[in-house]
């Protein structure tokens, strides 16, 4: 046997003898506690699209114990997704634990705004919600009736997303925070 077929054999028999790969999901946060270090995240489908922004039901994991494991830690929100083309909003409703397709129509909408100015506004008063779109780089402001004002804050901010490595489903060995890791300062 040639030496390079010996190594490729040992080498299969060395990642047998691991034990069983892990698995990578990823995930939109809808629910954090940093005591328990429990995340509650909606994981993401193949495409995510206006009628299909994730896969439900929410799953909840455990962060690794170890810090040196776990990146900067999440931000929960109940925003799944801002389709501004389309002109409506995707949110995960915890009353009905399903999402919720809300059609709005813009009183202002702001192209090209680079960053987030800010949490989201919820004016009672005026009777509008102000969100912003990373993905679309939009800011919005639309007419809420009551039951929309009357939402948690939270509802109306984008989660953030996270990828975990892990081999039991309900523990992560390691845990990315996607969002707020810059992938352009990783050393190599």
């Amino acid at each position: 046997m040639h030496s390079a077929t010996l190594a490729g054999i040992g080498a299969a028999l060395a990642l047998a003898a691991c034990g069983p790969l892990g698995k990578v999901e990823q995930g939109r946060v809808i629910a954090y506690d940093p005591q328990t270090r429990l995340v509650t995240l909606i994981p993401e489908a193949t495409a995510v699209t206006p009628s299909s922004p994730g896969l439900l039901p929410p799953v909840t994991i455990e962060t690794p114990a170890d810090p040196g494991e776990m990146g900067p830690a999440p931000s929960a929100g109940a925003l799944m997704l801002l389709d501004a083309k389309n002109r409506r909003i995707v949110i995960y409703d915890r009353a009905t634990q399903a999402f919720r397709t809300i059609q709005y129509t813009p009183l202002e909408e702001r192209r090209n705004v680079p960053k987030s100015p800010g949490p989201p506004v919820v004016d009672r008063i005026g009777k509008t919600i102000t969100i912003y779109s990373a993905r679309d780089r939009s800011l919005i402001t639309f007419a809420a009736p009551a039951d929309l004002l009357a939402m948690p804050a939270g509802t109306w901010r984008a989660g953030d997303v996270v990828r975990y490595y892990y081999k039991d489903p309900g523990r992560a060995l390691r845990f990315m925070n996607v969002t707020k890791t810059d992938l352009s300062k990783a050393t190599g």
